[in-house]
């Protein structure tokens, strides 16, 4: 069974080529997070990328990721496509004076048309790890239906300010009942705080890696023709349609099951300008620790 890995890139917007985090290398090899991902998810079996993007940066996206990565991805029998994130392509009349993309929901809608086996969402500037995509592939290969990598909460956290993470709730067999969006947690020398209320580091995280199949899409192609309706005319300028929140609904009216996969991968971002360098030195100590090869790719059969 074939098995699909959907990067979403349309983030890199107007801000494409000046030194934006997502093209920033994070090796002496000039690899960038995004080779990792697609070097982690052809090893655990994924066998066709779709990159997201926005159709005004197509032609350098194109020219400075897709073409590289589709050579190297020609070699292992993995095919590329890109599909376009476009702030028209909704189902209603654009409200006048827009200009804030519709959010990851209709993201991942832009490759529908694309996307005809079981596939994997990952974020383009996030380093998620081998562990997360194994663990995501194999449960999809296995026929499972819907399940989201969770990462232990130490191992998402930044030295360098607060993030925002979605706490996982499951019942007994790790099915998710609820994801709690928690604010600026800081890590503190005994663990991690939110607001003054310690918290256990050891909780499961949702870093929006999510593994899903192509039924699911007619679901969320409804469920944003409902939000148009419904949420956009109270907000029109700025509300946004989240996979997150919209799957979080779909439990709470439970019409959907989600199965967390533990993962022991720490994660890396660069959420703050500071983290960089952080993230440039983990990559460092995962090439000498032999995780990984100099030349990135060519472990790979």
């Amino acid at each position: 069974m074939k098995t699909t890995l959907l990067i979403m890139a349309a983030g890199i917007g107007s801000r494409f080529g000046g030194g934006i985090k997502q093209l920033e290398p994070v090796d002496d090899n000039g690899h960038i997070i995004m080779d990792y991902s697609v070097h982690d998810a052809i090893e655990a079996g994924f066998n066709k990328v779709i990159f997201i993007i926005r159709k005004d940066i197509a032609e350098e996206f194109k020219a400075v990721i897709v073409d590289r990565i589709a050579a190297i991805c020609s070699k292992h029998n993995v095919t590329v496509e890109y599909a376009f994130q476009d702030i028209h392509d909704i189902p209603g009349e654009l409200p006048e004076g827009r200009t804030k993309p519709w959010g990851t929901g209709q993201a991942v809608l832009s490759a529908k048309e694309l996307i005809t086996t079981p596939f994997i969402v990952i974020n383009a500037d996030d380093y998620y790890g081998k562990e997360s995509f194994k663990a995501v592939h194999d449960y999809l290969m296995n026929g499972g239906k819907s399940c989201m990598a969770g990462f232990v909460l130490k191992n998402t956290l930044s030295d360098n300010g607060g993030v925002t993470r979605g706490i996982c709730k499951m019942d007994d067999d790790h099915n998710l009942t609820e994801v709690v969006e928690t604010k600026n947690i800081l890590k503190i020398a005994n663990g991690a705080e939110a607001d003054g209320v310690k918290l256990d580091i050891n909780s499961l995280v949702s870093m929006n890696m999510w593994g899903l199949t192509p039924e699911f899409l007619d679901i969320l192609e409804q469920g944003f023709a409902d939000f148009f309706e419904k949420e956009v005319p109270a907000n029109p300028l700025k509300a946004e349609y989240l996979i997150p929140i919209f799957i979080g609904q779909l439990l709470e009216r439970g019409s959907m099951s989600m199965k967390v996969l533990k993962t022991h991968d720490t994660w890396y971002g660069m959420t703050y300008k500071e983290d960089f360098e952080a993230v440039r030195e983990s990559f460092k100590k995962m090439l000498e620790d032999g995780i990984y090869e100099e030349e990135l790719f060519s472990d790979l059969k």
